[in-house]
């Protein structure tokens, strides 16, 4: 009887990869994406309407990240009890309040009640979406899972940006925003037919204790990881966020073609994603400190020849490709390195750290814009990333020593 039970266990199939579910989250983040975004390719024309500085309009993403980073582990704190799907539902209500705001702001003020609504949405969207493909998928899929749903961010930026940017300069940033509205309800109809549940709450051992969140061994590589994409992501957005009036001013390029450079910007980071989903498995670090290096490498190569369009858009292109694969490469090792219980909380704080890293960098790049020069912005960005490659290294053999003096025949942890 015993050998016919086990014959049946080991026999039974598969469960089918589930395809449907990643399409519908990465389809999600490519709305949640594109909304953060936008104005980053909007911001002369908003900055002109509603009689505001540039720098003005780059606080915009920062008041946007700052609601995420300050509401993003108290609300998944206070959430993770319910349904995951049906929470995924409700952020889209209010994605959809926000833009639509955003859409109908009549000055400056209300503009930033809108970001405010969204950075809301925001933080507890990723709070919930970033663990739900690790929910949906055994742990040798993760990467690839990781790698579908981030597809959703790489093609907000092919496609996206781009396209809101180039329908805000034809029809009016507030269409722009209007249509993410309308795109986010079809999309909470596609989630409510299609996007799977899960359990996300991992059942307790026949005799276990729960303990408390903060007592979890993984702690410290969760935290470690999270300072590391502060970092990373600080110095992208520094430079980042400007990058319309860095193309419109010391590259030269017509306002008009804008567009057209976040489009190209957008297709290479889809090759960084793809370089990633196939080589952060095998060479994690190797793979991550790779993209830090070409990060410096492209940034430095835009900041020494600014003026020439034909080597600035070329290494700008290139410099997407090297950032590209970076928030699957470290979402991946996030879902590794946090414990089963964990995840969703750890989610939220990777959420905090992507978003003080967004507003930091917007800061930032605001006020060396206000009170020094555009033209610095390369160079700041390639400071800040070179101690984030120094971190990786140093808080990776940390960690390794860590884990032999605590639990030495357990898998020891990395950062990267």
């Amino acid at each position: 009887m015993s050998s016919t039970t086990g014959s049946r266990a080991s026999s039974a199939p598969t469960p089918p990869f589930p395809w449907v579910g990643l399409v519908t989250l990465s389809l999600l983040v490519f709305t949640s994406v594109t909304s953060e975004f936008l104005p980053t390719g909007l911001l002369p024309d908003m900055a002109r309407e509603l009689g505001v500085s540039e720098s003005q309009v780059g606080i915009l993403v920062t008041v946007f990240a700052g609601t995420v980073v300050v509401t993003a582990a108290p609300l998944a704190t206070l959430t993770r009890r319910f349904s995951r799907k049906y929470l995924i539902l409700a952020v889209l209500g209010i994605f959809i309040v926000g833009n639509v705001l955003a859409a109908v702001a009549p000055n400056y003020e209300v503009l930033l009640v809108a970001r405010v609504i969204g950075g809301l949405a925001h933080g507890l969207f990723w709070s919930v979406v970033g663990a739900y493909s690790g929910h949906l998928v055994p742990r040798h899929q993760v990467g690839r899972a990781v790698a579908i749903v981030s597809g959703g961010g790489t093609a907000a930026f092919v496609l996206g940006v781009p396209v809101g940017t180039a329908l805000g300069h034809l029809l009016g940033w507030r269409v722009a925003f209007a249509i993410i509205a309308g795109i986010t309800l079809l999309l909470t109809l596609v989630t409510l037919k299609f996007l799977p549940p899960v359990r996300h709450i991992a059942p307790l051992a026949t005799g276990e204790i729960a303990l408390p969140l903060r007592k979890d061994k993984s702690i410290p590589g969760v935290v470690l990881l999270c300072i590391l994409i502060v970092m990373i992501i600080t110095g992208h957005n520094i430079f980042y966020t400007y990058i319309a009036p860095f193309l419109i001013g010391p590259v030269g390029l017509d306002e008009g073609a804008v567009a057209g450079v976040l489009f190209l910007y957008g297709g290479a980071g889809a090759i960084g994603v793809l370089l990633a989903g196939l080589l952060v498995d095998r060479y994690p670090r190797a793979a991550l400190a790779a993209s830090l290096v070409g990060i410096m490498a492209t940034v430095l190569t835009v900041g020494l020849v600014p003026h020439n369009p034909w080597v600035a858009v070329p290494a700008i292109v290139a410099w997407s490709i090297a950032f590209g694969g970076i928030p699957s490469m470290v979402q991946t090792r996030m879902l590794h390195t946090a414990s089963a219980r964990l995840r969703d909380v750890a989610s939220a704080y990777q959420t905090t750290a992507f978003n003080i890293g967004i507003g930091g960098g917007a800061l930032i790049g605001g006020i060396i814009l206000d009170y020094w020069s555009i033209t610095a912005l390369p160079f700041v960005d390639i400071a800040i990333t070179a101690s984030a490659l120094v971190l990786l290294f140093v808080g990776d053999r940390w960690l390794h020593s860590r884990a032999r003096r605590i639990t030495p025949t357990e898998p020891v942890p990395t950062v990267g």
